[in-house]
């Protein structure tokens, strides 16, 4: 993954989990990979996937269930209207 130098690292891979569900590589309900997984996918460190996955999750475009995993949101009422 290319990082652009105005931009930090975990909001690039934020930016990157959200394009992959956008183009539909993860769809809603789906799991996404987990902090180790990303790393290494990504070129980054754990705490940096971490950080994104952090703001995916308080954002509500992931949701996570304890002992399952991390999973992608099922898309808001306003945002579907807009499709």
């Amino acid at each position: 993954m290319d990082f652009k130098p105005d931009e930090l690292r975990w909001q690039a891979v934020a930016n990157e989990i959200r394009r992959r569900i956008t183009e539909g590589e993860y769809r809603p309900g789906m799991p996404v990979p987990g902090e180790p997984r990303l790393a290494v996918e990504l070129g980054v460190s754990k705490g940096t996937a971490r950080r994104a996955l952090n703001a995916l999750l308080a954002d509500g475009t992931l949701y996570s269930v304890l002992g399952k995993g991390t999973f992608v949101s099922q898309p808001s009422d306003a945002t579907a209207s807009e499709s």
